[in-house]
């Protein structure tokens, strides 16, 4: 595999230079990707840390978690920088190539959604039908009666605003993107980097806050496992938004080609519109006695 070295350029110039759309060394337009070990090293690291979990939960050991989580992380870093330099490497990403690559993004995100789909349906089963809670001797109710829920116009209305800010900003940052200012990418990039740390610090302040425990019944379970899920996918896309900004930087995007920022765009989109509807769902259709401030 070919690498490609990239350096760093002032803030003030336009985005990286142009890959040409070389003849691709096959007699097709696919990529044949060259053979890589980090297929087989993500698969057994993904093996250690789901034992890891178990003896975490049973065993209460702890660095066989630990260790399966480092090397995953390694894997995973090894085999995307690898990616990355496939992408910038002439021939390789044709067009029919990216376009494969748009709808295995837009079918990874699907896949997201229905994810999400799951927790929703346990969390309506519930709400909306209240009487299979199971072992409930009160009347059925929801929220199940003495649970105190969040203020929904609290610290929820303040990462709703959060959130929507952040899609207008990465939304800036796109369309500099295809107008070639760099300056534009990286400021509208960073502040939705900022923006989404913001979120996650608020969250783990609400979390911090809150007035039931997971262990609590079925109203915190599926609380904190639709909002807790979220607030992971939003730290998933920081990070992908992050790197998006170094790449940037190093100026490996183009206004024709930067699919790798388009794929971490549409994923914040995503991220934001799932908690729009954990905001509405949650949030301010189950809301109930509200915890005192």
């Amino acid at each position: 595999m070919a690498s490609l070295q990239t350096t760093v350029t002032p803030v003030g110039t336009p985005l990286g230079v142009e890959i040409p759309d070389a003849p691709p060394p096959h007699k097709h337009p696919y990529q044949l990707v060259d053979p890589s070990p980090w297929p087989l090293t993500t698969a057994l690291s993904a093996g250690v840390m789901l034992y890891g979990i178990i003896a975490f939960a049973h065993y209460n050991v702890h660095w066989v978690l630990g260790l399966g989580i480092l090397g995953l992380l390694a894997s995973m870093f090894v085999w995307f920088r690898d990616i990355v330099r496939e992408s910038r490497t002439p021939g390789l990403h044709t067009p029919i190539v990216r376009l494969s690559l748009r709808y295995g993004m837009s079918l990874f995100i699907a896949s997201e959604v229905m994810f999400f789909v799951a927790f929703f349906w346990a969390y309506f089963h519930f709400a909306l039908y209240p009487d299979h809670v199971a072992g409930e001797a009160a009347p059925a109710v929801w929220p199940p009666p003495g649970v105190v829920t969040f203020d929904a116009f609290g610290l929820p209305f303040l990462n709703t605003m959060i959130l929507l800010l952040s899609g207008c900003t990465v939304t800036w940052a796109h369309h500099a993107m295809l107008e070639g200012d760099r300056r534009g990418v990286l400021q509208g990039l960073g502040l939705t980097v900022l923006l989404g740390l913001s979120f996650s610090f608020f969250q783990f302040w609400e979390y911090s806050e809150a007035p039931f425990a997971f262990t609590g019944g079925v109203y915190p379970s599926t609380f904190f496992l639709a909002t807790g899920f979220h607030g992971f996918h939003v730290i998933v896309g920081t990070i992908f938004l992050a790197v998006c900004w170094f790449r940037a930087r190093a100026g490996q995007f183009t206004p024709t080609r930067h699919f790798g920022f388009e794929a971490a765009a549409w994923y914040w989109h995503f991220v934001d519109v799932v908690w729009l509807f954990l905001f509405v769902c949650i949030y301010v259709f189950g809301s109930g006695e509200v915890a005192a401030h």
